[in-house]
């Protein structure tokens, strides 16, 4: 009888260990999305995932989810975050000189609310853009913050050049509840013409980092991607950095970080493809573009984690 006790308790760790190695074996998947759009926008939201940060594949066929319904209807440049109730908020650009942007909202990414247009920059009659607004949701301060690029002439005339017809600055709102917003109000000003940020939170170091174009135009142009830093997601951020990306243009700048590692993504939009760049501490950096892969026809999108059974949902839709 002792014998057989003996062999029973055994077989019961051996199974308990087996179990517990093989829970370790098994960690759930990573899944990341991207959201972008193709062309001008005309057709609207576009969906591709990846479980390594390299490879992405297209969703529905290459096909949109959301097509563009306010403004100029265009939905470019489309920025999704996840709140922490799991629903998900979207700001895209709706036009080449509107005056606001696109907000929108979903649990599955793939049954949207009603598009709202957010005129950010009404109360500026000679503001001629909203270009690629970023959603951000800082979560000290449960509070979301919408950048987005707009000229204002006349408004920085030391930067200011002749040959260049467009001299950006970074504003903002913020909102708790996408149903009542602050006044728009500068966010950045590194004293060159800039658009396109993305923030992302470096809990290593316990600051925030901003990705940022620089684009200016004349008297020679620059086109590269700097990031920037602050100890808080709304700022102040200080100086650009030097250029993070290599000797080609580059804009749309989206962050993931997989495992140690730092990738940013951004679109060469004069070669027609997406490129990368790598990084362990967010100063060193190394072009990684002959390794990620984009479905053709990505232009300026962001980069989001998410549960895996939301791209299982996202793999049902059929293209139409």
């Amino acid at each position: 009888m002792y014998a057989r006790q003996v062999g029973l308790i055994a077989l019961m760790i051996i199974a308990v260990f087996n179990s517990a190695a093989g829970a370790q074996q098994t960690p759930a998947e990573s899944v990341y999305l991207f959201s972008y759009f193709r062309g001008n926008g005309e057709t609207g939201l576009h969906l591709a995932y990846s479980h390594d940060g390299l490879k992405w594949t297209a969703l529905k066929n290459n096909q949109s989810f959301l097509t563009p319904k306010i403004g100029s209807k265009l939905m470019r440049d489309p920025s999704i975050v996840q709140g922490p109730d799991g629903t998900f908020h979207m700001v895209w650009t709706t036009g080449w000189w509107d005056n606001g942007i696109g907000v929108a909202h979903s649990d599955d990414l793939i049954n949207w609310s009603e598009q709202t247009f957010l005129p950010v920059m009404e109360h500026e009659p000679t503001a001629k853009n909203c270009w690629a607004p970023e959603i951000y949701y800082d979560a000290p301060t449960e509070t979301y913050l919408i950048c987005w690029a707009t000229t204002i002439p006349g408004r920085f005339p030391e930067t200011e050049h002749p040959d260049d017809d467009h001299n950006h600055r970074m504003y903002y709102v913020a909102t708790k509840d996408f149903e009542t917003y602050t006044d728009s109000a500068l966010f950045y000003e590194p004293g060159f013409n800039v658009i396109d940020t993305f923030i992302i939170h470096d809990a290593k170091n316990d600051r925030y980092a901003m990705f940022l174009k620089n684009e200016t135009k004349a008297p020679q142009a620059e086109k590269n991607i700097r990031v920037a830093f602050a100890q808080q997601a709304a700022g102040p951020y200080g100086p650009a950095s030097e250029p993070i990306t290599g000797d080609y243009w580059a804009e749309g700048p989206a962050a993931l970080k997989i495992g140690q590692r730092w990738i940013v993504y951004f679109d060469k939009y004069t070669q027609g493809r997406y490129g990368a760049v790598a990084s362990y501490d967010l100063e060193t950096w190394r072009d990684i573009s002959d390794q990620v892969h984009f479905p053709r026809g990505t232009r300026h999108g962001t980069a989001f984690e998410v549960a895996p059974s939301v791209l299982e949902k996202l793999k049902t839709v059929q293209p139409d």
